[in-house]
């Protein structure tokens, strides 16, 4: 019986963990009842958009960081929106007010790529 009590809890344990931390997915998509979230954040570190493709609602402000040591930018493939080249720790913000899927990429090194997903 002990053994079944403890297996039990170290269950519930790692799943409220799992909950908690959203399961490695961040998204802003609102859930039945909860208003959707209106920022979402982006970093950039080593030659990569982390996350790569971020689901958000309509309305949301994706910022990007510049985390790493080297400029980069932030270019729709579309042209949609268009960051400067960012130093180290510099932000660029844009605003999604439609839904759509905007491709996007770093035109100083433009094998790095991303994804926002507006619903």
């Amino acid at each position: 019986m002990r053994r079944r009590v403890c297996s039990f809890v170290l269950m519930a344990i790692g799943i409220a963990a799992m909950t908690f931390m959203g399961g490695g997915r961040r998204s802003l998509v609102a859930s039945a009842g909860q208003p959707p979230a209106s920022n979402m954040e982006v970093k950039i570190d080593n030659f990569s958009f982390g996350p790569a493709t971020v689901t958000v609602a309509a309305g949301t402000t994706v910022t990007w960081t510049n985390r790493d040591d080297i400029p980069h930018t932030v270019v729709s493939d579309d042209k949609v929106f268009k960051s400067k080249v960012m130093d180290t720790d510099e932000t660029f913000s844009y605003t999604f007010a439609k839904p759509g899927t905007y491709s996007y990429f770093c035109s100083v090194h433009p094998k790095m790529t991303g994804k926002v997903v507006v619903q």
